[in-house]
């Protein structure tokens, strides 16, 4: 069993503890790293007053990027399936003339 971790990310100008696995440090703050920076993109962009509509378009903004990725990736599934389909097609066809 793997030794806990304890840090503090800095998010919004609060500072959160949390014990992790250290695997997931480095992702953890990257992640709140790009959180702050997205939050003084709003606040530079839009005169927003509270610091929690900040936030919550800030998960909109993750969020919508992970749906989109989902979405993406079924297409490409979808396409790669189809043109292994043909190419199964167009061997079968050749094998058997």
């Amino acid at each position: 069993m793997s030794e806990k971790l304890k840090i503090k990310l800095s998010i919004g100008n609060r500072i959160y503890p949390l014990t992790i696995d250290p695997s997931q440090e480095e992702g953890l703050r990257k992640a709140a790293k790009n959180i702050d920076v997205m939050i003084k993109q709003f606040e530079q962009s839009y005169s927003v007053r509270d610091k929690q509509d900040v936030l919550a378009m800030c998960a909109l903004q993750f969020a919508s990027q992970v749906e989109q990725k989902t979405i993406d990736k079924a297409y490409v599934s979808e396409h790669v399936e189809e043109k292994l389909n043909a190419l199964n097609d167009l061997l079968h066809a050749h094998l058997i003339s």
